[in-house]
């Protein structure tokens, strides 16, 4: 997703060009996969060619889980995700078959409806537990004290923070706000200075100043804001994405070993709808950032700003060249999926499709493109809940999710699995269906976790 030196890209470009009993063939065509995998992310369709075309022979595991080094993004590869973005539905109904073994080629209310209701009714969406008085006590108790213990509020947050406790909540299980009460105000002032800092020096400067890639960063980070989150209307307000454009920017120059890689920025919009919830009341859908004035604008995007910083320092090797954490992390979730439920593995191994074909994006943008947003901040107590723990539990969550589709994708063949997995029927979910999504993967986890061998490569 960065761009790799031109002569990296010939070799690569000259292995793939050879000839299919070459020993490189496979590795070229699983490092084309992931390369055009990585090209969805400019918008929230399916990946390119690649994905319409059916795998003629088992892939050895021995290549699968050789390490991949050629998939930085360039210009180009934007521009051809572009292209196979438009072509991919057209394509996958086009083809026959007969040729597919070429290697061209988602209950109850709403979003809106839920939206459109009264705070009370809001609250109740946040599930029994959430709004339990039991549970409510429970974390103002925990809340309330000189020093939170934070395995304490793990636990309650693991099965979901009430709205209005959430931006003090997650300021503490990310670290970013101290445990201490007597010392958390002054952290929080004090770190929010230093983003206001970093602004200046590195965004609120002429180009002038900036060398090519920075140009190039800027530029790519301007063109993804607008698309993110992009059934919100909120996220469609110029001044959200210049928020959005301040905090990544600026996340990117001081993380240089990964820089901005496409997904991060659907990474900083639970924080930004969180901790703008501190100063707007009612929906989303009537918020406006006029509304606010530059001082809290600003303390809003540090708070977002440190807190994906904190979060994605868990996962560093996920951001990084050819991005090595989500992919082992993709061939744990292929294992668990065999182990949990044979016949669904065993059918898409013999349709050819690959896990690293739809599960990439799951990694990379943790969900959000694939459920409702309304339900997004829910999903992200849990994440946030498990700490160091959660690249790992990813893992389980995601075969729940996938496997609520069970039986249906037993009887689809390649072509209807790769549209289905594009249009995920996840539009009328409601809290009840992400519930049960995290009640499964937590019952998985406890189940295999503890056996050391559950899965490949743990």
């Amino acid at each position: 997703m960065r761009n790799s030196s031109s002569s990296s890209g010939e070799d690569d470009r000259n292995k793939e060009t050879s000839s299919s009993s070459s020993p490189f063939n496979q590795d070229s065509r699983f490092n084309q996969t992931l390369r055009n995998v990585q090209g969805l992310l400019k918008g929230r369709t399916f990946p390119g060619k690649i994905l319409i075309t059916r795998r003629s022979d088992p892939v050895d595991q021995s290549v699968l889980h050789s390490p991949v080094t050629d998939t930085r993004f360039s210009e180009s590869d934007s521009d051809y995700g572009e292209q196979v973005d438009r072509s991919t539905e057209d394509e996958v109904q086009n083809r026959s078959s007969t040729n597919a073994s070429s290697s061209d080629n988602q209950t109850k209310s709403s979003t809106t409806a839920g939206e459109d209701t009264s705070k009370e009714t809001h609250k109740s969406t946040m599930g029994a537990r959430a709004t339990d008085s039991a549970r409510l006590m429970k974390f103002t108790k925990e809340l309330s004290s000189t020093t939170v213990i934070l395995e304490k509020l793990r636990e309650l947050a693991w099965s979901g923070v009430p709205p209005y406790l959430r931006p003090t909540v997650w300021r503490l299980l990310l670290g970013y706000a101290p445990s201490n009460s007597d010392r958390r105000e002054g952290v929080l002032r004090r770190k929010r200075l230093e983003y206001l800092d970093c602004v200046a020096q590195y965004y609120d400067i002429p180009d002038t100043e900036r060398t090519d890639e920075e140009i190039n960063m800027l530029r790519q980070i301007a063109v993804d804001c607008p698309r993110t989150v992009p059934d919100v209307s909120f996220f469609q307000q110029l001044e959200v994405q210049k928020s959005l454009e301040r905090i990544l920017y600026t996340w990117a120059i001081r993380h240089p070993a990964s820089g901005y890689v496409q997904g991060i920025n659907d990474l900083a919009t639970p924080f930004l709808v969180v901790f703008l919830s501190e100063h707007l009341e009612g929906s989303i859908d009537t918020w406006s950032m006029a509304d606010l004035s530059p001082e809290k604008i600003s303390n809003v995007e540090a708070d977002c700003y440190w807190c994906l910083s904190k979060l994605l320092d868990g996962m560093q090797d996920h951001y990084t060249f050819a991005q090595p954490g989500i992919q082992r992390l993709v061939f744990k979730l292929k294992e668990l999926v065999r182990r949990i439920d044979e016949p669904v593995s065993r059918h898409m191994e013999e349709q050819g499709l690959e896990f690293l074909q739809f599960a990439f994006r799951w990694f990379n943008c943790l969900l959000i493109r694939e459920i409702p947003f309304h339900l997004v901040t829910r999903l992200w107590d849990t994440y946030l809940a498990e700490g160091d723990a959660l690249p790992d539990f990813l893992v389980y969550i995601f075969a729940s999710f996938l496997l609520t589709w069970s039986d249906k994708l037993r009887n689809l063949e390649f072509q209807e699995m790769v549209m289905f997995l594009q249009h995920l029927p996840t539009e009328k979910w409601s809290h009840t269906e992400l519930e049960m999504v995290l009640s499964q993967a937590y019952m998985w986890h406890t189940v295999f976790n503890n056996s050391p061998s559950h899965l490949a490569n743990s």
